[in-house]
């Protein structure tokens, strides 16, 4: 029986490219970007080359085919994340967009001096950094939790540190650099019985897990079209339409406006009320046919596959000697996402990087945007090789083995 790897590999035409050094070409680099398959690049191509025009402006036809194709990528969406409706679906630029979105309308109209907002330290920037800044502008609290010695997240710092005056709980649903995946209901009730919401940024687990926003109970979600095999410049903000509805513009301009006087303007209905000017048309349609595409996998599939090779790799893994995985090891946490962040005693991960980089393997190096996560590790940097359904075992085994020599070799020459 084929593995899903080798039922899906000959949809991704950069995996027939050579590297540099005439290698072929090993890409461990998903949780920073994933590879395309072409039948999305195609869509991308196809709405450029026979159909392009702005939607809901024109009644023309080729007005009429990009209006029809943009608001089924934006069906397709909510279909994927388990939506109520489609008026719950907001594009955006990115997910970084998404998070500022809720922190300057909801947080700006709702927040006051002396609220609290509950984040955790394993939060990537993009799910800090808008709530500093919300910090200055309303006098609001930042909290952070903890983690637990395994290199997941603290429930218990979590109970204690929400209260009364939380208004929001940010985290990350897959650690980016710790792999863990973190107990989402549990937080989400500990959240609601203080009647604080709870943001979800689920970057790092829609492409690799099946997600319902109702199952979970959040209250907003936020998601990276290029994460999930979707073109970039594209993402999106899932939230509770009666939210959505009390929520202010985040940007003004043309598309969310009913009417325009002199003197004010009536928004639009919900989700243009957030999407002003002119969209990225063909990234959201070439999203929804990537989602499509994960949809048809079955991410059933994709979770079976990638927790197999996540374990094959942490075995590999644990045999190097003076070798650190940070977060739980899949014995500590099977559910884990498929990566592994590590440090090697005494080398700098940027040589490790750059050495695998010559035989054509491609890992992260670097701080992952998780600076304060590396700070509580007292690292400045780390080496990460992430896995995604297109990654095979004999890949894996081929990275351990170079790993070994470019560690063998730093050593030597240290």
């Amino acid at each position: 029986m084929q593995s899903l790897a080798e039922q899906t590999r000959n949809d991704f035409p950069i995996l027939t490219k050579s590297s540099s050094s005439d290698q072929p070409l090993i890409y461990l680099d998903h949780a920073a970007t994933s590879q395309k398959p072409q039948e999305v690049i195609d869509s991308l191509v196809n709405y450029y080359a026979t159909y392009n025009a702005n939607v809901h402006r024109g009644a023309h036809q080729l007005s009429v085919c990009a209006t029809e194709a943009f608001e089924e990528a934006r069906k397709i969406t909510a279909n994927f994340v388990g939506a109520t409706s489609t008026k719950e679906i907001v594009f955006t630029r990115n997910a970084s967009e998404a998070i500022n979105l809720v922190a300057r309308s909801w947080g700006d109209n709702l927040v006051k001096e002396g609220d609290e907002i509950l984040l955790t330290i394993m939060e990537h920037h993009s799910n800090i950094v808008p709530w500093q800044l919300l910090a200055k502008r309303t006098g609001c609290v930042l909290r952070f939790a903890g983690l637990t010695s395994t290199g997941e997240l603290d429930l218990k710092d979590v109970q204690n540190k929400l209260n009364k005056r939380t208004k929001l709980v940010g985290l990350v649903h897959i650690s980016n650099t710790l792999g863990c995946c973190n107990p989402i209901e549990e937080v989400v009730d500990l959240a609601h019985k203080q009647s604080s919401l709870v943001l979800l940024d689920a970057c790092q687990s829609l492409a690799h897990r099946y997600i319902n926003v109702n199952s979970l109970g959040i209250d907003f979600l936020v998601g990276s079209s290029h994460k999930v095999c979707g073109p970039t410049g594209i993402g999106f903000l899932w939230g509770r339409e009666s939210l959505l509805n009390e929520m202010p513009p985040f940007l003004a301009g043309g598309e969310m406006i009913q009417d325009v006087y002199l003197d004010h303007s009536n928004w639009a209905d919900l989700p243009h009320k957030f999407e002003a000017g002119t969209p990225a048309i063909g990234e959201s349609i070439a999203m929804g046919t990537a989602l499509q595409y994960i949809k048809n996998l079955g991410l059933k599939n994709i979770h079976s596959w990638e927790k197999e090779l996540t374990i094959h790799m942490f075995e590999g893994l644990k045999k190097i000697e003076g070798l650190q995985v940070l977060g739980p090891t899949p014995s500590d946490q099977l559910e884990r996402g498929a990566l592994a962040t590590f440090n090697v005693e005494a080398i700098h991960a940027n040589d490790i990087a750059a050495l695998l980089d010559d035989v054509g393997i491609c890992i992260r190096s670097g701080h992952h945007c998780c600076q304060p996560l590396h700070r509580h590790y007292g690292l400045s940097s780390t080496a990460r090789a992430s896995l995604s359904f297109i990654s095979t075992k004999e890949e894996l085994d081929r990275f351990l083995e170079e790993l070994v020599s470019a560690i063998s070799f730093l050593r030597r020459n240290s």
